[in-house]
């Protein structure tokens, strides 16, 4: 797999000063959270879940979850196994070039059913995904079924747990309730890829739900709990935290004015592509994923499959930001402030070391972008992508 696996040579050649590297589901564990990027959502009742991967990794998606939780209804649960795991043995032969495949259960029980359903098939598995996932005696029950499906798979299934519980969204039992799957997970480590956080659970506690000129960031309690979670799991780079679901694709009309700026897409005179971000609410879902990135999350749950060339368009490194990392690293040993290379901004080398090495492991598997505005090209080539693929934003929901 590789990102943008969807351009052309000539456009990967000329949007990009660095090109992405490939990477597998081999690859390490730090390389394949990161590579997760935009994780597309299908439910597990959709009769065509294989063909839905291959035509994903058409379009550049890295990651994809068949959900067997709230995506589906419960009478439809043990229909919806069944397919997961018909559509998992499509897959068995296939070459590599396949999005992460992960399943989202409701129980570890239910994990072990699939693992032992689908047979030598698992192994086209990455991992699955832990839904409410709490401290104690429920944490430790998700992690003993990852470690048997990893024995039964011969090789390492990965979960991810997904932070939604009441718990989490209390203040008063927040604290302990983070501190213990902090425990939890450092005791797991090599089990976990990546946390993923649940914001629509989470607002559905408060009965909120944010509308598509909402950013989740404008939710207050739902940004309060945002900022704690990255606070226990993201400090020093310990785990990948990725961002919330964005849930809309489309509405027939809209109160505020975009704040997308008109001149980057006359520049490259694809007005057209500005007017359909605006048109189908998408301009909202790219301010929440610059937001996302600037607070530390990376990757982001999408349910639509034109929204995951704007959440990895947003993830691709800048010519500036690489040039600035790389002048960090260099100067690690000796320490101080050195002058950014473009001008305007100085690189202090002690507090920006960290932010450097993430940066640097970014570009490996998104690449560098040339010019400073080429993300408007990687969306619309994006977008292109998805619309040759899957036609308008609101046939695929």
């Amino acid at each position: 797999m590789i990102h943008f696996q969807h351009l052309s040579d000539a456009q990967r050649d000329g949007l990009f000063a660095v090109p992405p590297q490939p990477f597998s589901r081999a690859s390490g564990r730090d390389v394949l959270a990161l590579a997760l990027g935009a994780t597309l959502y299908s439910p597990g009742t959709r009769p065509g879940l294989a063909a839905d991967a291959r035509r994903a990794a058409s379009i550049g998606a890295t990651s994809t979850v068949w959900c067997l939780e709230d995506a589906i209804a419960h009478a439809d649960v043990p229909a919806a196994q069944a397919n997961v795991v018909a559509q998992l043995a499509q897959l068995a032969a296939d070459d590599d070039g396949l999005p992460l495949l992960f399943v989202r259960v409701r129980t570890p029980e239910q994990l072990l059913e699939v693992v032992q359903a689908s047979g030598a098939s698992v192994r086209r598995l990455t991992g699955f995904v832990l839904p409410k996932f709490a401290p104690g005696e429920g944490g430790e029950a998700w992690m003993a079924a990852l470690h048997d499906a990893s024995e039964h798979a011969g090789q390492q299934v990965y979960g991810m747990p997904v932070l939604e519980h009441e718990d989490l969204a209390w203040t008063e039992t927040r604290g302990a309730h983070l501190a213990g799957i902090r425990a939890l997970l450092g005791a797991h480590r090599e089990q976990v890829l990546a946390v993923r956080v649940g914001g629509t659970d989470l607002c559905g506690l408060f009965g909120l739900r944010r509308d598509s000129d909402t950013t989740i960031w404008e939710v207050a309690v739902v940004r309060d709990m945002l900022a704690d979670v990255l606070n226990v799991f993201a400090r020093r780079g310990e785990h990948l935290v990725s961002g919330p679901v964005w849930e809309h694709f489309a509405s027939p009309e809209r109160l505020f004015r975009t704040r997308l700026r008109s001149t980057p897409w006359e520049r490259h005179r694809v007005e057209r592509m500005r007017d359909r971000l605006v048109r189908d609410d998408v301009d909202e879902l790219l301010r929440e994923v610059v937001a996302d990135r600037a607070n530390g999350f990376t990757g982001k749950t999408v349910i639509h499959p034109t929204h995951v060339s704007v959440v990895n368009a947003l993830h691709a490194v800048t010519r500036e930001e690489y040039d600035d990392a790389l002048t960090v690293l260099a100067a690690r040993q000796s320490g101080g402030v050195v002058r950014s290379p473009a001008g305007g901004k100085m690189n202090e080398i002690g507090p920006h070391a960290l932010w450097a090495e993430q940066v640097a492991a970014r570009a490996s598997v998104y690449g560098v972008l040339a010019a400073g505005d080429g993300v408007v090209e990687l969306l619309d080539a994006g977008w292109r992508a998805a619309q040759a693929a899957y036609g308008s934003v609101t046939q695929r929901a």
